[in-house]
């Protein structure tokens, strides 16, 4: 009976804490993925250094597994989360801060950097506090909750902060302003989760006593990076790890590059080959209609996978990631578009991605199965992260050289790329 009871608080307490920590750990990852192109798009800055800059923002994502045996072993993972929340806020505020200087391009991308690296420590801490936090019961109970808020956290960025951005450039007249005081909206929004939390939040873990410290600090720390070390050199034994390396790094090679250049071929004006939409615009149909199209397409991939399996729905799905790029061929090459029409293609465009994407995360998490599970998968998104990446840095300067048209029809042409790894995939399992 005091078991139940137990789980019953368990649960109340969960409902506090849980959807303001996974909306607090969506939110930064948006701003440094989405956001600050949208932002240095509408400053003036080019194509090539936008697409470059921002893609090397991934870095932290793709390394955090180096830190996280410190983000383990030291202090409390409730602690790192609140400092983490806490430190955003402050870096939200320095973006804010920079815009209006004159070196704000600078200054603003070491910011967007740290926001980065906070986020990506945050949500090593976030993931182990909340299997702390909560019993096998509460975690099973909140995990449809969790991944719910943090979509809630991309929708309300793409959608209502880039709106409210929008409004406030036409109504202020200054683009720098705007996004100066829609960083300090984030900066304070961060606040007040970092203050919520701070209440919320449990105290499952207890920091070990003060005299217990250094030696066996570093012995834990060594014992965490030597299973680690096993972990990956075990990775690389798995069977069929080229084919698997392969599908990692180039299933999403035309998606990497299409990603980056979204927001500016919406934004820049008609005459470089762009449509010409207002940061509102974009708010609306990027924001929120291409944020549904994105989610529901997740919600169909996984249950159409769940009724036949991820083989039979490899090759659909890998067909759903290249077709839908035919949607951005078609808006660049024809001219005269509707907000309906752009809106209609970006949903089309956006549902492709989601659902071609359940396939990778599927496989990902399949290839990783075994003893050392976590850190495989971890390692599975690192290498996910990295084919995206380098492909990011290169679409500005491709699509500069290239122009709309054309670079959009050179991702059409990378789609056999995601046709082949798919279909190699598929032939091995």
């Amino acid at each position: 009976m005091d078991g139940m009871k137990d789980s019953r608080a368990g649960l109340w307490s969960g409902w506090l804490w849980v959807p303001t920590l996974y909306f607090a750990e969506g939110l930064p990852y948006v701003v440094v993925m989405t956001l600050a192109g949208i932002m240095y798009t509408r400053l003036g800055i080019g194509n090539s250094e936008m697409a470059f800059f921002t893609s090397w923002l991934m870095l932290p994502w793709l390394i955090k597994p180096l830190w996280s045996p410190i983000v383990d072993v030291i202090s409390t993972k409730r602690c790192w989360v609140i400092v983490m929340q806490w430190a955003l806020a402050l870096a939200f505020g320095s973006v804010a801060v920079a815009l209006p200087g004159e070196s704000c391009f600078r200054i603003t991308l070491a910011s967007f950097f740290a926001i980065a690296f906070l986020s990506a420590t945050h949500d090593i801490a976030a993931d182990g506090f909340y299997m702390l936090g909560l019993d096998e019961g509460g975690q099973s109970f909140f995990v449809g909750i969790r991944t719910t808020f943090y979509r809630v956290a991309m929708l309300f960025c793409q959608g209502p902060v880039v709106m409210a951005a929008g409004y406030m450039e036409e109504s202020t007249g200054s683009v720098s302003w705007a996004w100066m005081w829609t960083f300090y909206g984030l900066s304070a929004l961060f606040l007040v989760l970092a203050l919520c939390n701070s209440l919320t939040m449990p105290h499952p873990e207890r920091p070990g006593v003060s005299t217990v410290v250094a030696g066996s600090k570093r012995k834990r720390i060594a014992d965490v990076v030597s299973e680690f070390g096993q972990s990956f050199v075990s990775f690389f034994r798995k069977p069929q790890i080229v084919v698997a390396l392969a599908f990692m790094m180039l299933y999403k090679l035309p998606e990497a590059q299409i990603i980056k250049m979204i927001n500016p071929f919406l934004l820049h004006p008609v005459s470089e080959g762009g449509l010409g939409l207002s940061t509102q615009q974009v708010g609306v149909v990027y924001g929120t209609v291409g944020v549904i199209g994105l989610l529901l397409g997740g919600i169909a991939g996984g249950f159409v996978v769940a009724r036949g399996g991820l083989m039979r729905w490899m090759m659909p799905m890998a067909w759903s990631m290249s077709l839908t790029c035919l949607s951005f061929v078609y808006l660049s090459l024809a001219g005269g578009h509707s907000l309906t029409t752009i809106g209609s293609c970006v949903f089309i465009e956006q549902f492709g991605y989601g659902f071609g994407g359940t396939a990778y995360i599927l496989y990902l998490m399949a290839f990783s199965a075994g003893p050392f599970k976590t850190s495989h998968y971890a390692i599975a998104t690192g290498f996910m992260t990295l084919g995206t990446m380098f492909p990011g840095m290169a679409a500005g300067w491709l699509q500069e050289q290239m122009g709309y048209g054309l670079f959009f029809l050179w991702t059409m042409v990378c789609c056999v790329v995601t046709i082949a790894v798919a279909w190699r995939v598929r032939r091995s399992m």
